[in-house]
């Protein structure tokens, strides 16, 4: 599998696999979204939660002082109800003039202001801080990780491969090949263990991440001798007569 065309190599030359536009797009994207993300619960923090607690208490003050306001007017009779709902009027308290009575949906739908304003505590304004502030720093890290690592490459050589992290894996120190994912991810896992040493080290080719990282697999295969671990091939159902 290869994210990007392959290209014909022979074993002479040195494979150079850098990170594929597609990774790099992939990456950015997700950085920016994080990044945004956390802006997002900043904003809310600053302005959004401060905003839609004050029309909370402005639906507090509709109902204790307006509406309450009204019903001490209709104790005293339908005519200082009436009265009172003219003045509620020209105030602005009142905008619907088939209403008879105060209502804070009738107030706050002019102003956009939800039906059922949700007031925030001190402790979830606070949360929206700190779970901005990370996600600001989390895109801030990869962004890092991002420019450090894209100069990183996955080298193929005649008998051994140097990884993006620096090491060398000798092709003849390979015993264990691990293709599985390889045509649905692109990813190879190679085994080894160098003369001497009992430690086994496990390395991995991500076609999807280094091009043209198949042509350094298809050089190591070409030379292997161990445990070659190939995707299961579909049994053919028999015919039935």
């Amino acid at each position: 599998m290869s994210s990007e065309s392959a290209v014909n190599i022979n074993n002479d030359e040195i494979i150079t696999c850098r990170l594929t536009r597609w990774y790099l797009r992939r990456i950015g994207l997700l950085t920016a979204a994080i990044f945004a993300m956390g802006c997002y619960f900043l904003y809310d923090g600053q302005w959004g939660y401060p905003k839609k607690n004050k029309i909370a208490e402005q639906k507090e003050w509709y109902t204790a002082e307006v509406i309450g306001a009204f019903k001490e007017a209709q104790s005293q009779g339908d005519n200082a109800a009436a009265e009172w709902m003219r003045e509620a009027r020209k105030k602005g308290w009142v905008v619907d003039p088939n209403l008879t009575q105060p209502q804070w949906i009738d107030y706050a739908a002019p102003r956009g202001w939800a039906a059922e304003p949700k007031k925030y505590t001190a402790e979830e304004i606070q949360q929206q801080f700190w779970i901005g502030w990370a996600m600001v720093a989390a895109a801030a890290i990869m962004g890092a990780l991002l420019a450090l690592n894209r100069s990183k490459t996955l080298v193929g050589h005649a008998d051994h491969m140097i990884l993006p992290n620096g090491r060398t894996v000798r092709f003849a120190d390979a015993f264990k090949v691990d293709t599985r994912k390889w045509d649905s991810k692109g990813l190879a896992y190679v085994y080894s263990r160098e003369p001497g040493d009992k430690s086994t080290h496990k390395a991995t080719i991500d076609d999807l991440k280094y091009h043209p990282a198949e042509q350094v697999l298809k050089r190591l295969l070409s030379q292997f001798q161990g445990e070659l671990i190939a995707p299961a091939k579909e049994a053919t159902p028999s015919k039935t007569t």
